[in-house]
């Protein structure tokens, strides 16, 4: 059957959901096949895919836990209908016998939304910090942004509650290889950030994260600067001036393209003012 949507993975995703082909809705319910945009996204059929999913992992497609969780779905907003099929999993698979195998299978899943769900099974797992970053890493790097987006989400209450161990252990993460990595430390710390809890102690001293933005000041990845322009944007809803002075110090510092981009982004809202 993999073989069989191989020309699907090379689509362009459709712009209205009435116009995805029935194939590609076909695999995506089924867990062969990954979203390529919000509108395939918003499109699955999530009953079908979390059954798909559960029997393609190991445990049980009518589990009572997972079918009570899906019965109720149409009872919340579509991306809260995620978290709770999150739970059922994450609730089945800890007392299963194999469980850290299942575990392995989701987390590896082809279809972004299940490794979605594995990511989101971090925020309940009650580890300390260190070791949510650990596992958080893998989602992290995800070549799906999907993935990556939810990664960041996952532990942003455990970085808001242990900030300064937060920025203190993410300093190796903006000098790593992988610009997926780099971004990941720059957009878990964002003072505002979207969709998410705000970390009121970077809102008043942004400038404690000057570890982390410093050496991304001229980042060779618009993945990057952009997570960090907007990074420092956040901070100038607050603290104006200081984001200024690190806007003039990187230029004095930097004639690099990518310094003036993400300088020219990050005073984007102090420019309208």
């Amino acid at each position: 059957m993999a073989g069989s949507i191989e020309h699907l993975k090379r689509r362009k995703g459709a712009f209205r959901i009435a116009l995805i082909p029935p194939e590609v809705l076909q695999a995506l319910n089924d867990g062969l096949l990954e979203t390529v945009n919000l509108n395939e996204f918003l499109a699955l059929e999530l009953p079908r895919l979390a059954r798909s999913v559960a029997g393609q992992i190991g445990i049980d497609a009518a589990h009572e836990r997972l079918e009570d969780t899906l019965a109720m779905l149409a009872s919340f907003k579509p991306m809260k209908r995620h978290d709770h099929v999150a739970r059922a999993f994450y609730d089945i698979v800890a007392l299963h016998p194999e469980r850290d195998a299942i575990a392995h299978r989701i987390a590896t899943h082809p279809s972004d939304a299940a490794r979605c769900w594995a990511a989101q099974w971090i925020t309940l797992s009650g580890l300390d910090l260190p070791r949510q970053l650990q596992a958080v890493r893998r989602f992290a790097a995800d070549p799906h942004f999907g993935v990556r987006e939810i990664a960041w989400m996952a532990v942003r209450d455990a970085v808001i509650a242990s900030l300064d161990e937060a920025l203190e252990l993410l300093q190796p993460w903006v000098r790593d290889a992988d610009p997926n990595i780099r971004r990941f430390a720059s957009e878990l710390t964002r003072p505002r950030g979207v969709w998410c809890a705000q970390i009121e102690a970077l809102k008043a001293e942004p400038w404690l994260a000057l570890p982390l933005l410093e050496p991304l000041q001229a980042d060779g990845s618009r993945y990057v600067q952009n997570s960090v322009a907007n990074w420092l944007n956040d901070a100038s809803k607050t603290q104006g001036e200081w984001v200024e002075s690190v806007a003039a110090r990187w230029l004095a510092a930097s004639d690099a393209p990518a310094t003036r981009y993400i300088v020219r982004r990050a005073l984007r809202t102090l420019s309208k003012a």
